[in-house]
């Protein structure tokens, strides 16, 4: 389940993702989900539930992939179109791995404090210094839309994790 404020943010990567494997990382804990490529950030969405933002926390987590025409809506507002003469699109996986809690029966294996693996650092783990460094540096450098700045999309104003610096 996507909440609805989590929307989307879209970058052209420093690399050609079809020219090796690389590794794409979520690291998603009770304060902030971090996406990553080769270990550089590059997004972050803290927990602000203190100011009304909504964050997925009491429920699994999923991983789905697939590959759908959604150049109407899901590339820059419609600007990019899909080039099917690239076609068929194939995508291969390789050494996957998961750390995590597990939730069942509306309960997760993790006390509300930690987790009950003793070398799980994920649970609490935020970006140092560096890491925030490369996460600006993307932002500024491959960012091509960010839904913080569409102002078309939010006429009313933008969602209330938007307006925080």
């Amino acid at each position: 389940m996507k909440p609805s404020n989590f929307q989307e943010q879209q970058f052209y990567l420093w690399f050609d993702p079809t020219a090796d494997f690389h590794t794409y990382s979520i690291l998603w804990n009770p304060q902030r989900i971090i996406f990553s490529v080769d270990g550089t950030p590059i997004r972050e969405f803290k927990n602000m539930e203190s100011i009304g933002v909504p964050f997925p926390k009491n429920q699994a987590m999923g991983i789905y992939s697939s590959l759908w025409n959604a150049d109407d809506w899901a590339t820059r507002g419609g600007l990019v179109k899909t080039d099917w003469s690239h076609a068929p699109f194939t995508a291969s996986y390789r050494n996957f791995n998961a750390n995590a809690c597990v939730w069942s029966n509306g309960a997760s294996s993790c006390k509300s404090d930690a987790p009950s693996s003793t070398n799980a650092a994920w649970f609490t783990q935020e970006l140092d210094s560096t890491s925030q460094q490369r996460l600006q540096w993307v932002r500024k450098n491959y960012m091509i839309y960010n839904y913080c700045t569409d102002a078309k999309r939010f006429p009313q104003g933008l969602p209330p994790e938007c307006r925080m610096s």
